[in-house]
């Protein structure tokens, strides 16, 4: 195995001290664990490029919460720079002697044909000017015909617009019937909608008063610790809400029930809240990964952490739920 470098060792501590494996890195980063491994070794050999290197230290640092800046500069001396590769030669823009001949030959035939050119335009032209005259003759003719036809037009005219005015009046019945089905159903809709956000008010003022009629009664006691792990009793109510927040800094979060079913099982970010509806679990596992910062409140309750934070970073938290009606 290689020996670590500075930065390898620097970044091993930051990622153990969080409560996180190099799984559970690959799982947060998509970067293979054989190159998380070489960044902690400094066996940069393993990786696609240099380009890479730079690049995964980058997402490994953000990873764990670490200054991204701030590492690359205080270990600059670890980290390979990148360096522009050789321009391949078939880019080259250099244009062989033979080509330039063949080129002044085209250009030279195309003025043998010129005169050709030139008098089919002459030809093209000369049509045009003629189309356009008898376009103009027949024009006039036309209007000559059409006012002789103007009586025969008119009466038909009138005819066409008693026939169009018909056709506009059924048009406007059926706009009017359309328009009075649309506001029936938009006011359906909105009666609809008035109903469920009656009724989900309703719920959550049901659930407010219970969880505050629960809180006087709840009773949140220790039952043992060991190492890192500490079990506690929740009983005197029948809700059980969990809420976790991180104030300082991201952290690694797993929580789960009794049976081992993952509920969250990420990175919770700085200032960020998740809030688990557990009242339906007799046990629930908070593992904390890094736990300065972070506030624990069981149906809104704020509860302490088991271990001072500065002297216990990773902390494993094992809550029983006692429902009341079953005391």
């Amino acid at each position: 195995m290689l020996a670590l470098t500075e930065l390898g060792q620097r970044l091993r501590q930051e990622r153990e001290s969080k409560g996180l494996s190099l799984e559970d890195l690959q799982k947060l980063t998509k970067i293979q664990k054989r190159y998380l491994l070489g960044i902690e070794e400094g066996n940069y050999e393993v990786m696609p490029g240099k380009f890479y290197v730079r690049a995964f230290i980058k997402q490994y640092c953000e990873a764990i919460g670490l200054d991204t800046d701030a590492i690359f500069e205080e270990y600059k001396s670890d980290i390979p720079s990148t360096q522009t590769e050789d321009m391949p030669q078939q880019l080259s823009r250099v244009r062989s002697r033979k080509e330039i001949p063949q080129h002044t030959k085209g250009v030279t035939k195309a003025y043998d044909y010129l005169p050709t050119v030139l008098v089919v335009a002459g030809v093209v032209v000369v049509g045009i000017i003629i189309w356009v005259i008898a376009q103009n003759i027949v024009s006039d003719k036309n209007k000559e015909q059409a006012n002789q036809e103007a009586p025969n037009s008119e009466v038909q005219q009138s005819n066409t617009q008693e026939e169009t005015n018909e056709t506009t009046a059924k048009n406007d019945n059926s706009k009017s019937e359309d328009e009075q089905s649309a506001a029936d159903k938009k006011e359906q809709e909105k009666e609809k909608a008035a109903k469920e956000k009656a009724a989900k008010e309703k719920a959550e003022k049901e659930k407010a008063e219970k969880e505050k009629k629960d809180s006087g009664k709840q009773e949140y006691k220790e039952v043992q610790k060991t190492g890192r792990s500490a079990t506690y009793a929740l009983s005197g109510t029948d809700a059980f809400n969990l809420e976790v927040t991180s104030t300082q800094a991201d952290t690694w979060l797993d929580v789960k029930n009794g049976k081992g079913n993952a509920f969250f099982s990420s990175i919770l970010k700085k200032g960020e809240t998740k809030e688990f509806d557990l009242t339906k679990e007799t046990e629930a596992r908070v593992n904390i990964g890094y736990s300065p910062g972070v506030e624990l409140k069981i149906n809104g309750k704020a509860v302490d952490l088991p271990f001072d934070s500065s002297k216990q970073v990773r902390q494993v938290v094992t809550i029983q739920h006692q429902p009341a009606e079953a005391q």
